[in-house]
């Protein structure tokens, strides 16, 4: 347990610039008091001593402001920055390396029971505000923004933003959506809708009068919510 302990003041060390010293990690990171109160909870719960664990883990919650529920399964040097409002469901996984910051959701989709949170990888950062929900997996070493909304497995080296969460680089390299459907937008998926049949009114249009041989200029207006279609992010 105190190599444990060592180990996350380090990790706090190498990772926030904010940290002056290893007493003053220890004594005001109320991230790093959550996650040992986790590891005693975490003990208990896998005893089957349930009630005790998950009353001990409002308690955590109550003088650090995290939940994390006593049956997750968290690896090591997990850093919560500020953490503030984070919350890890029942059945969430996370790996190694992880970094939270506030306001952070692992949460389910409804009241199924079995595995019904995220899965985080190793190397995972979630910004601020970020709701990831569901059995999902999030792959090694990729980046969510604050304030995304995550509701599908994301691969591997990827970075996710929005609402709802859409790749924006994988491996490194941006990735352009040119399909709507592609981030499951209803906004963007009824415009696109509005856009397909203006083209179909158009084409009939130049059917009846004749002139369906003739291209005329699109209005600038159509134009650009075509262009805000193309997702050239």
């Amino acid at each position: 347990m105190l190599s444990l302990i060592r180990e996350d003041v380090t990790n706090v060390m190498d990772h926030d610039p904010a940290a002056k010293s290893r007493l003053e990690v220890l004594l005001c990171y109320a991230g790093l008091h959550a996650v040992w109160f986790y590891r005693m909870n975490h003990w208990l719960w896998n005893h089957g001593l349930f009630l005790l664990a998950r009353w001990l883990s409002e308690v955590a919650r109550w003088l650090t402001g995290i939940e994390i529920h006593p049956g997750a399964r968290i690896g090591r040097r997990l850093f919560i920055d500020h953490g503030m409002g984070v919350v890890i469901g029942e059945t969430s996984v996370i790996g190694d390396d992880v970094t939270l910051y506030q306001g952070v959701t692992l949460g389910g989709t409804g009241k199924e029971h079995g595995k019904r949170h995220p899965t985080l990888e190793d190397n995972v950062v979630v910004g601020g505000g970020a709701k990831i929900l569901g059995n999902i997996i999030v792959g090694k070493n990729c980046r969510i923004g604050a304030g995304s909304v995550v509701l599908r497995n994301v691969p591997e080296n990827s970075t996710v933003v929005g609402v709802p969460g859409h790749i924006v680089f994988r491996e490194g390299k941006r990735v352009v959506i040119t399909d709507p459907k592609q981030i499951n937008d209803p906004l963007s998926e009824a415009l696109a809708s509005v856009a397909s049949e203006v083209n179909k009114l158009r084409e009939r249009v130049q059917h009846l009068e004749g002139t369906e041989n003739v291209t005329e200029p699109v209005p600038e207006s159509l134009q650009r919510v075509m262009d805000d279609l193309d997702y050239q992010i």
